[in-house]
């Protein structure tokens, strides 16, 4: 399929053919829903383990009469009220490291492509060079272009320095490189903005 090409002032810089196996899928929430299921739980972190009364090493014998001490009636030195014993109910490690298969993933980030394709919220641009990367002269460029209340905007290699100085006080733009594309960011982003140089290296990641 043919896509208009922008440049930020909002002129026509062309036309790109995008890839149908990659822009052009039927999304399927299904998919979707498994891929940003794996990439959250992917980011949760797990808490540090406490030693619990199994985990401590102290002695198990019966340090006290049952009666007669005039203290309570403890077991061993384990329990969690003396000093050093194992905590009650304490803290455990968790796997948040989900596994899903590549297939499934790369399935995923087409779908999520095709998905701001289909629902016309996809805009190409042919560089995100700013004028002395200024944030007030790019957002003047926004209003233009119509980027919507949010937006993610995808570059090649590395992002345009002077477009990610312009854009880093910006809390409704988020900015990235063509390999941290992830379905999670694209699906978020109100707008989908790739520059000729992401859609290349995009297809170029699933052709290769």
């Amino acid at each position: 399929m043919k896509v208009q090409v922008q440049t930020l002032d909002a002129q026509g810089k062309g036309e790109i053919d995008l890839n149908d196996e990659i822009f052009g899928l039927e999304p399927r929430a299904d998919i979707l829903h498994r891929v940003v299921t794996w990439q959250l739980e992917k980011r949760r972190g797990t808490a540090r383990a406490a030693r619990e009364r199994s985990d401590v090493a102290r002695t198990g014998k019966k340090f006290g009469r049952q009666k007669g001490g005039g203290t309570a009636r403890h077991g061993d030195r384990r329990a969690p009220v003396f000093i050093g014993g194992g905590k009650a109910h304490g803290p455990r490690v968790r796997d948040f490291n989900p596994s899903l298969n590549k297939k499934v993933r790369a399935l995923g980030l087409k779908m999520a492509l095709s998905s701001k394709v289909k629902a016309g919220q996809l805009i190409v641009m042919d560089s995100l060079t700013v004028d002395g990367g200024k944030t007030r002269a790019l957002m003047g460029n926004l209003a233009k272009l119509g980027f919507g209340k949010t937006a993610l905007v995808i570059d090649g290699d590395q992002v345009d320095t002077s477009f990610a100085l312009a854009a880093r006080n910006l809390h409704t733009i988020d900015v990235l490189p063509a390999i941290g594309a992830n379905v999670y960011d694209i699906l978020r982003a109100e707008t989908l903005v790739l520059t000729r140089a992401a859609v290349e290296k995009l297809e170029a990641r699933f052709n290769g």
